[in-house]
């Protein structure tokens, strides 16, 4: 974290206050009751990985957070230290891996990059590959802990120097570096320090760090120490000076910054630099003048600004932010930002009335005389929007929408179209038709067999071929394949040519059965006119049955709670994950927490429960009403940590008509006064032995004796949250654990 978070570790407030926005940009709050969170990674298939420091990686799944970790990491949290940085596969997730950077304890407090595999929302049960391991810590500060995936594939890590500033400079050791590895950690051979992870050196603190889309551009953050506050240009080899130099200098022995400003209270000062992100989205909402923009943000001051890389002036942008601790820009053209006093993450949108900007340009086509021909283009901008084409310059009449087509193509021309509204107009680039004598050429898919149904970890074998009416056969191939997920698709293997091929499917990542692949045979002829056919391959299905005895109890399916008994459809030869919290046997004989590859036939799965000495956790009752009336599920919870968004604890329970109580015994580890806090979106009441707190209150109690403890919780309307949190001498604010509790 920057050097000044720690010292606001216990100010995490519950203020939920939005920042202030130039006009036309409005801001969606995403997820709150984040608990000190330090990194943020969206994924490419929507959801949004977030870093607590205390070791729980959270993932935000359709606008709400999920209440159960993706996997939680033993840290050791004193100072900066903890779950610092996290990252995703640039093929996520179809390469279903997820990169966190922590402070790991074991053998000896250092900070450790691991590799997990995804199996649904949660880590697969034993993935965790350690794939590069840092010196010992001298000091609990400067640990840095971003990461990227560069242009070039390869993993950039950034590592402050441990406030040992001689670090910096030292080329025998990686702290107060850029590191560069692959994805199995081994060190690239083009490293500009041969043998060595090693690819920039000279850095203090560099705690965030952003590669430009289509450029590969690299700004490093640098957070500085009394002075100044440090953009600098991403650069192999490249030494910044620390802790020689800080901010401008003209020492040629050091790589200047690129922009810096100065520590200060003003609107255009702080001191530490905490977030950075290019705005070069798939799909720009922005007005142009941010296009290829870097925002940063200062974590003290709680501020977002924007820097113009080409006249390297910085403009501003947000303000009020309880410390602003990561940015990301989205494909959706939205900018995300993680508020670490806050707990929130939020994101940022254009609402304005820009004029027409074309997004997607017409493409040439060619095409046989006589055939269809359709040109679409791609804008953006305030609606309505109105589209006119043109053919040879000519306006055609009724050629009105985003898309022309011309049903019969007699002769060759030029198309354009321009796209207007109320505040301009906007024209596209001319495309090229050209029409020809020639036949497209006819493609035929000979395997795999229509009909044919895969399973997990399986290879499929395709081949095909095709003919044209001029050319004859054809030896210009071209195969795609997809793999499909309900109503969107990820590209699975990448353009191949030739007459055959194969592939094999994994037997890990999307457990959805809504799933299948299509692959696509395209081929060209000696006019350049091209025919394409396709065929999908569904999955092999079966149902799969989870019960517990005793009936009624939760199990983990791919590390997800699920209240028994329930059937889901499952692909026959996937690895999945299923568990207990609590000692089971297995019915397939299987250890409490196990792999399963789904078998070819319906099969069910029963968790026996076995008796234990004390159970811990809380009896917990919910009602299906406002005010603890009408019961609807009583079972053991473990702890009160939930975040269940815009949903409910379980089916049956409305999402905003329901009430819940939690019951049972509380045991301190210390003696002391205890303080207890209920982080709840509406209405609760907390008693410790008897002693009524409301939401926070502070009660004596003594190291190894148990309390009665009475929770009641009143959800009223939007986002649902409940949270039951203590602190004591010795003890930082933390959820309250379940061994520390009894039904």
């Amino acid at each position: 974290m920057p050097s000044r978070a720690f010292l606001l570790a216990f100010l995490v407030s519950l203020r939920l206050t939005a920042a202030t926005l130039p006009a036309d940009f409005t801001e969606t709050l995403l997820a709150k009751g984040i608990v000190r969170p330090t990194a943020m990674a969206l994924a490419p298939d929507g959801r949004i990985f977030v870093c607590e420091q205390t070791g729980a990686l959270r993932v935000v799944k359709d606008g709400k957070l999920l209440p159960q970790p993706f996997v939680t990491v033993p840290v050791f949290t004193e100072g900066e230290r903890g779950l610092l940085g996290v990252t995703v596969d640039p093929d996520f997730p179809r390469t279903p891996h997820v990169y966190v950077y922590y402070t790991a304890t074991k053998p000896v407090v250092h900070n450790r990059v691991s590799r997990f595999t995804a199996s649904g929302d949660r880590a697969a049960h034993g993935s965790e590959t350690a794939i590069l391991d840092l010196p010992q810590l001298a000091k609990p500060i400067h640990n840095g802990g971003a990461m990227h995936f560069g242009p070039d594939g390869h993993l950039y890590i950034a590592v402050g120097e441990n406030a040992v500033p001689e670090n910096a400079q030292n080329l025998g050791n990686p702290l107060g570096k850029i590191l560069r590895i692959r994805k199995d950690g081994s060190i690239p051979s083009d490293n500009p320090f041969s043998g060595r992870a090693i690819w920039a050196y000279g850095l203090r603190n560099p705690f965030s760090f952003a590669f430009q889309p289509g450029t590969g551009r690299m700004f490093i953050n640098d957070v500085g120490r009394k002075d100044w506050e440090e953009i600098n240009e991403g650069e192999a080899g490249a030494n910044y000076g620390w802790p020689v130099t800080e901010g401008p200098t003209n020492d040629p022995a050091y790589r200047a910054p690129l922009y810096a400003y100065r520590h200060g209270p003003t609107p255009t000062t702080g001191c530490a630099i905490s977030g950075g992100a290019f705005y070069d989205p798939a799909e720009a909402q922005f007005p142009s003048e941010y296009l290829g923009a870097y925002f940063f943000a200062d974590f003290c001051s709680g501020w977002i600004r924007r820097l113009d890389p080409a006249t390297k002036t910085a403009h501003a942008f947000a303000t009020d932010i309880g410390g602003p601790i990561g940015l990301q820009v989205g494909d959706d053209g939205s900018l995300y930002y993680l508020a670490y006093e806050d707990g929130t993450i939020s994101r940022i949108d254009y609402t304005g009335d820009p004029a027409p900007r074309i997004t997607a340009q017409p493409e040439d086509l060619k095409v046989t005389l006589g055939a269809a021909a359709t040109f679409a283009v791609g804008a953006s901008g305030a609606p309505p929007l109105l589209y006119q084409w043109r053919r040879n310059g000519v306006d055609l009449p009724g050629a009105t929408g985003a898309s022309y087509t011309l049903a019969r193509a007699e002769e060759s021309a030029t198309l354009e179209v321009t796209v207007s509204n109320d505040h301009g107009s906007a024209t596209s680039d001319p495309a090229t038709l050209t029409v020809v004598t020639d036949q497209p050429p006819v493609p035929r898919i000979t395997a795999p067999a229509p009909g044919l149904l895969y399973q997990g970890g399986q290879t499929i074998a395709y081949a095909g071929d095709a003919s044209d009416p001029e050319d004859g056969p054809l030896s210009s191939l071209t195969w795609r394949i997809d793999f499909h997920h309900a109503e969107h698709f990820h590209p699975f293997v990448p353009e191949a040519s030739g007459a055959e091929g194969s592939f094999t499917v994994p037997t890990i990542g999307e457990t959805s059965s809504d799933v299948w692949f299509r692959i696509h045979l395209t081929a060209r002829d000696s006019a350049g006119l091209t025919g394409t056919a396709f065929v999908d391959v569904l999955p092999q299905k079966v149902l799969l049955t989870f019960l517990t005895d005793p009936p009624g109890l939760q199990i983990l399916l791919d590390g997800t709670p699920r209240t028994t008994p329930f059937t889901e459809e499952a692909v026959v030869g996937l690895l999945r994950t299923i568990g207990a919290d609590e000692p089971v046997s297995w019915s397939d004989g299987g250890a409490a927490v196990h792999e399963i590859t789904t078998p070819a036939a319906d099969t069910t799965y029963t968790a026996v429960f076995q008796p234990t000495g004390t159970r811990h956790g809380l009896m917990a009752t919910y009602f299906d009403d406002r005010n603890l009336s009408q019961p609807v599920l009583t079972r053991i919870d473990p702890n009160v940590d939930f975040q269940w968004g815009q949903g409910s604890p379980a089916p049956g329970i409305g999402r905003d008509t329901f009430s819940a109580v939690w019951t049972g015994k509380i045991e301190a580890r210390v003696t002391g006064q205890h303080t207890f806090l209920v982080r709840a979106d509406n209405g609760a009441r907390l008693w410790i032995d008897g002693k009524l707190l409301q939401n926070r209150g502070t009660v004596q109690l003594e190291a190894g004796k148990r309390y009665d403890l009475r929770l009641e919780y009143f959800e009223n309307r939007g986002a649902a949250m409940a949270q039951l949190l203590w602190s004591a001498p010795g003890l930082r604010r933390q959820v309250v654990p379940e061994s520390r509790l009894t039904p």
